[in-house]
């Protein structure tokens, strides 16, 4: 498509496509529900991010409300920061601003996870210099499912597998906003290379050494047995539905039971042995994001034998997810780990 023709297609809301359109509708309904004057939209260059860019240019043209367009750039491929500036001038033909942001920081282990919190926390203070509360990012319907299935294989609960919300807390002022979980990728392709006329592809989504390519793959088969990720959604949706009714039981414990100071976490230690399993699991990962300030749950293994290690009867210390947990009389206290 050509510049003209795109930006008449913006302009006027997808119009010229029935499935655009309804999609660019939702997205607008929904930005005006939340109705904040400014976002940070987190962009990689790929087709549901730059969809997403497209989406926010189109509804500029109908409110004036201000988006910041930034590419966090983790260099941990060779060719990342000229990726990033490729991205960069593809947006500039379409008058959208991109701010590049490279991690100086070295990611060696758990690539993936690493690179996502780093991620984040950089979007945060992005979001301070600039003022602005919401992040916007372009998880979708494949993401969802995608997410559910990595936190089926590692044994989670009804928290992880009611998968990610639309609205999430990051940290206390800042908030992180899915507007695009329910629509499938292969429109969000077509938006993408309807708009700006490609797209690029990141090598490590093709890397079978990562989980997530590997569920990725299932998708093919899933869909020759009968099951289409539209039923799975329908599922994740319905425990989703089940946990908000928990949480506001999860929330009267952590009152009951975590108390909190700048440098320390204190857990009341008979209240939290009697807790079913869950709740415990529960209180250990909200502890540790209060310590933290982290937006991902360690994992629930993880979690898990913790727990068990803090109810022996000799238990002293241990670790997880930088925490150092230190038994003191009928207390559990966490305190940041020390390098």
């Amino acid at each position: 498509m050509s510049k003209k023709n795109s930006n008449v297609n913006l302009k006027n809301g997808f119009k010229d496509f029935k499935d655009l359109s309804n999609i660019f509708f939702n997205f607008k309904k929904k930005l005006n529900k939340l109705n904040k004057k400014s976002y940070v939209i987190a962009v990689s260059g790929g087709p549901d991010s730059l969809a997403l860019v497209a989406l926010a240019k189109a509804y500029n043209y109908e409110k004036k409300t201000k988006f910041y367009y930034v590419l966090i750039n983790h260099n941990i491929r060779k060719n990342s920061g000229k990726e990033a500036k490729q991205v960069k001038n593809l947006l500039k033909k379409n008058k959208i601003i991109l701010k590049i942001i490279s991690n100086k920081k070295k990611i060696s282990r758990n690539i993936q996870g690493q690179a996502r919190n780093i991620r984040y926390k950089m979007l945060v203070n992005y979001c301070k210099v600039k003022k602005s509360n919401t992040i916007l990012t372009a998880h979708n319907l494949e993401d969802q499912v995608e997410t559910f299935f990595i936190r089926l294989s590692r044994g989670s609960g009804l928290t992880g597998l009611s998968a990610m919300k639309p609205l999430s807390k990051l940290v206390s002022n800042v908030k992180l906003y899915r507007p695009l979980l329910d629509v499938k990728k292969i429109f969000l392709k077509k938006i993408s290379t309807d708009t700006f006329g490609k797209y690029f592809k990141d090598p490590s989504n093709i890397n079978k050494k990562y989980l997530r390519t590997k569920i990725r793959n299932l998708k093919g088969p899933l869909k020759k047995s009968g099951i289409e990720y539209e039923q799975i959604v329908k599922s994740i949706n319905n425990l989703a539905s089940s946990k908000a009714t928990l949480e506001a039981y999860f929330k009267k414990i952590f009152k009951e039971i975590i108390k909190t100071s700048k440098k320390e976490i204190i857990i009341n230690l008979k209240k939290f042995k009697v807790l079913n399993n869950e709740a415990k699991i529960s209180v250990i990962n909200e502890s540790i994001k209060k310590l933290m300030k982290n937006y991902y749950n360690p994992r629930y293994k993880k979690v898990e034998t913790l727990i068990k290690n803090i109810e022996k009867t000799n238990f002293k210390k241990s670790t997880l997810a930088g925490c150092l947990f230190v038994k003191r009389d009928d207390k559990l206290c966490l305190k940041v780990e020390k390098n």
